[in-house]
């Protein structure tokens, strides 16, 4: 043999195991029997980013990357001490702000003491404003008989309308005394207003704090330490990342004829390089309404069966929770589906399941 013919003889056996190991990919050992769709993907799950609130420097990171966490457990902390400053001074204008209301309502209490004191006053105007008009009425008729001087008449005169004035004065005064108590009143409103301002500003400040604790909003598995202590980081900047583990999945993509027949709910399972001896039961959660790989123009049967649709299998939490210890994302695999409901799960598909 030639070493021409050897080289061919040697790129058609490669060419050969490729599409061996390809067919063994998409249908696996043994075929797959009609009803049954396959199709390869990776362990995917939830990632959620442990991000601040605000501006600051993370004062500590309490994690490490592949840590499990809790919901609801402490995973860093930012440097509140500005935040604390800040709530010390609502805290002494809230102070302030109360003492101001006392002193308002003090403030309405004399101004209500003025009030009283000058309606004692307008009657005492008035009383006298009446002794002094029944001594001119009989100066006046005393005048008639010239029993009386006419100075003594002049006099009462005078004294009338000096006694009304007087009441005039003291009804000011009482009017007086009235605007201030509306306006004692609208101080009073006006501090417990500063009140109300200053509690409100304590709880944003403390909410502010509480935020300043970063805490897993999910169970899951750190995966990444986006950043490290004594860093300054703008608001809204990652800290860590987390994979929710209770929510897994695998995606893979199916042509048209597969995937229009697939509902919500029907039975998968998938099959991990890593493990093959293991069977993982799933669920279809998911189906694409748009498919993923479309040609410009669509116009023959042929042309849309090129068309791929992104569908997910969904591994069920409680079989998760089992094996949370083992559970790993980024790992490939391949997933199966059975798209008649009358169709059997052929041999390699019935090995070990996990319960």
């Amino acid at each position: 043999m030639t070493q021409r013919a050897r080289l061919v003889l040697a790129v058609v056996l490669v060419l050969l195991l490729g599409v061996g190991y390809y067919a063994w990919r998409t249908i696996g050992n043994g075929g797959l029997p009609d009803g049954i769709a396959a199709g390869n993907g990776r362990i995917e799950a939830v990632e959620i980013d442990v991000s601040t609130k605000t501006a600051g420097r993370i004062s500590e990171i309490l994690v490490d990357e592949g840590s499990f966490v809790e919901a609801g457990q402490v995973l860093a902390r930012m440097d509140t001490a500005q935040l604390e400053a800040q709530r010390r001074q609502a805290e002494a204008q809230l102070r302030r702000a109360v003492i101001g209301v006392d002193t308002a309502r003090s403030l309405v209490t004399q101004r209500e003491a003025e009030r009283t004191a000058a309606h004692a006053l307008v009657n005492q105007r008035l009383a006298q404003l009446d002794g002094m008009e029944r001594k001119l009425a009989r100066s006046e008729q005393l005048a008639k008989t010239s029993t009386v001087s006419r100075q003594v008449l002049d006099d009462d005169r005078a004294n009338v309308q000096g006694g009304a004035a007087a009441v005039a004065a003291a009804q000011a005064q009482l009017a007086a005394s009235e605007a201030a108590i509306g306006s004692a009143k609208a101080q009073v409103i006006d501090a417990e207003a500063a009140v109300d301002a200053a509690k409100a500003v304590i709880d944003s400040v403390v909410v502010e704090i509480d935020d300043s604790t970063l805490r897993a909003t999910r169970s899951g598995r750190v995966q990444y330490r986006v950043a490290q202590p004594g860093e300054v980081l703008a608001a809204g900047g990652r800290v860590l990342n987390l994979v929710d583990l209770g929510d897994v999945y695998m995606t893979f993509f199916l042509p048209t004829a597969q995937a229009g027949r697939i509902a919500l709910g029907t039975e998968a399972r998938i099959v991990l390089d890593a493990a093959p001896q293991y069977v993982v039961p799933a669920k279809i959660s998911f189906i694409a309404d748009v498919a993923q790989f479309t040609p410009k123009t669509v116009e023959t049967a042929q042309e849309r069966e090129k068309l791929m649709f992104r569908v997910k299998a969904q591994i069920s939490p409680d079989l998760l929770r089992k094996h949370i210890q083992q559970v790993k994302t980024g790992l490939p695999g391949m997933a199966y589906v059975r798209i008649d409901p009358a169709a059997a799960w052929p041999a390699s598909l019935n090995g070990t399941m996990v319960q």
